[in-house]
């Protein structure tokens, strides 16, 4: 088995992805193989800190008039119940995980602490950060940067529904262009949206590369941490 590329990582699941087909909610068929995928990552050597979102419950917008700071509390929320639900997947194929929170939730998971995240880590304990930055107005993206600047991450990991990065939206355009390699400024000037522009503003700033691939091709994740060829990189 070849080794991988990268000791320490961060790996950005959306909600969506926890939902698979489904659209909404746990299809929880999907999510063993995804977790599939992470422990076989793991078994490489890897470090592994997921940041989860939480769009397969809640998404801002669906607040309508709803004041923003409120409409995005309860998203953090929604990424609790997505965290724990990946805890409960990966604890039953027997691989020791944490849940850390940006919001204090101590009933179901530890507060997030920058340095028993490292200790857990160094354990070979998968770290699953959930609530985002704990902040209205900043995205599960955001949160994903920060945390792998914060734990030093060698890469972020973009997982998608998508194969990677786009000049357009492909399910719109079938001509859309897609994209090897792409410069962090480029992807702002572009005002590309398959992250947030303030997540890859972070990764510019703290020089941590990220690579968008879609989470559906087949042991993508195990492609990813090898340094194999897939997705779009933004570096």
């Amino acid at each position: 088995m070849s080794q991988a590329k990268y000791k320490r990582v961060i790996i950005k699941i959306s909600g969506e992805a926890l939902s698979g087909s489904k659209g909404n909610g746990f299809d929880h068929d999907y999510i063993d193989k995804v977790v599939d995928q992470l422990l076989e990552a793991r078994k490489l050597g890897v470090e592994i800190g997921i940041v989860v979102g939480g769009g397969n419950f809640w998404r801002g917008r669906q607040g309508g008039e709803m004041d923003r700071s409120q409409a995005d509390h309860i998203g953090m929320l929604a990424t609790v119940m997505n965290a724990l639900a990946l805890q409960d997947a990966i604890e039953r194929k027997g691989v020791p995980t944490r849940v850390q929170t940006a919001l204090t939730i101590t009933r179901v998971a530890e507060p997030y602490i920058l340095r028993r995240a490292l200790k857990h880590l160094e354990k070979g304990r998968v770290v699953i950060f959930a609530c985002g930055t704990g902040n209205p107005f900043f995205s599960t993206d955001t949160a994903a940067s920060l945390r792998a600047a914060e734990i030093k991450a060698d890469v972020l990991l973009l997982a998608k529904n998508i194969d990677g990065i786009y000049d357009s939206d492909p399910k719109l355009n079938p001509n859309a262009k897609k994209y090897d390699k792409i410069a962090y400024i480029d992807f702002i000037k572009q005002g590309l949206k398959a992250m947030d522009t303030t997540a890859v503003t972070m990764c510019m700033e703290t020089k941590i590369p990220i690579l968008a691939f879609g989470l559906d091709e087949e042991n993508a994740i195990v492609k990813a941490v090898k340094g194999e060829s897939l997705g779009t990189w933004i570096c």
